[in-house]
């Protein structure tokens, strides 16, 4: 089995990507899904970030961990190691030729390790702003903290194996990620 690690920072397009994926008949898992369900179904997860936030509103912990960098690590220190167990158990319980994990902070997680190839889903700042503020309905400032809490693609570049460009069409999209998965 060859372990796809895709990433990207918020706003680059990763989700369309992965619909592609699934239409394709690939098998995908999503990082951010397995920590909404952790967030949501695990008692002993909900229990630890009450402590941290004083809440388990997800809307009201994002608004303080895009602020406060120190209780956005101490939340990741929670779930990023359910997250990667989760996703080894898959890879571990899988039949399939090729798994795609989306995984937005995989750097910053150092999951690297996990996976035998890294894609970005490349964007620049400016277009991943418009498509965040138009999709989330969120202020610039507020959107501009979640872009700015994140590695910057810079950074992301180098440790990647290819880098999908996400700025043009859909149909760019697809072409360009038809291309990627003809090398892997």
């Amino acid at each position: 089995m060859i372990k796809i690690g895709i990433t990207g920072n918020i706003g680059s397009g990763k989700s369309i990507v992965e619909d592609i994926l699934i239409k394709k008949g690939f098998k995908t898992l999503c990082a951010d899904r397995i920590s909404h369900d952790a967030f949501e179904n695990n008692e002993i997860i909900k229990k630890q970030i009450y402590e941290i936030f004083k809440t388990n509103d997800r809307h009201e912990i994002g608004n303080i961990i895009f602020k406060d960098k120190k209780k956005k690590r101490e939340l990741e220190d929670i779930l990023h190691p359910v997250i990667k167990k989760i996703i080894e158990a898959e890879f571990k319980n899988s039949n399939e030729d090729k798994i795609f994990v989306f995984v937005p902070l995989l750097f910053e997680a150092k999951y690297e390790d996990i996976f035998d190839k890294i894609i970005l889903v490349s964007a620049n700042e400016k277009l991943r702003l418009q498509r965040i503020i138009k999709r989330n309905n969120y202020e610039k400032e507020h959107a501009l903290n979640r872009i700015k809490s994140q590695m910057s693609e810079d950074k992301k570049i180098d440790k990647c194996d290819f880098i999908l460009k996400n700025e043009g069409s859909f149909q760019d999209l697809e072409k360009n990620l038809e291309k990627i998965l003809g090398k892997i």
